[in-house]
């Protein structure tokens, strides 16, 4: 008989916190919503930058190589590549290729500009 009572006292306790819950504000609970999304992408937006940093440096790695051996910074053929196979990755995630083409090409004008610094630095010193 306590064990009905305790399990009946639980279940309209239960009853009583879902109702409670459900009344509240709509408003706080978009604002919980939108404040849970907002530190979401803040922190992926963290983690674009680090991969961003992490990407030129290999470029760098590639620029010091092609400076030493006279190759140029702009290799269309591996750009193109890029672009494609990116494209196509990016459209299985629901990016547009237009957005990806502009991204990529962001990117590649700031792997350009430093193969190109590197190839007037001698290499970066090396």
């Amino acid at each position: 008989m306590k064990t009905r009572l305790f399990l009946a006292a639980l279940v309209i306790s239960a009853l009583s916190f879902s109702n409670c819950q459900a009344q509240t504000d709509p408003k706080e609970n978009t604002d919980n919503t939108m404040a849970i999304q907002r530190r979401k992408i803040d922190s992926l937006d963290r983690q674009l930058i680090e991969i961003l940093g992490a990407r030129e440096r290999a470029v760098k790695e590639i620029g010091i190589y092609k400076a030493k051996n006279n190759i140029p910074p702009l290799q269309a053929a591996r750009f193109q590549e890029v672009m494609r196979k990116s494209i196509e990755a990016g459209k299985k995630e629901g990016l547009s290729p237009e957005f990806i083409t502009k991204v990529l090409n962001a990117i590649h004008e700031e792997s350009l500009r430093i193969e190109e610094g590197l190839k007037s630095d001698g290499a970066g010193g090396h």
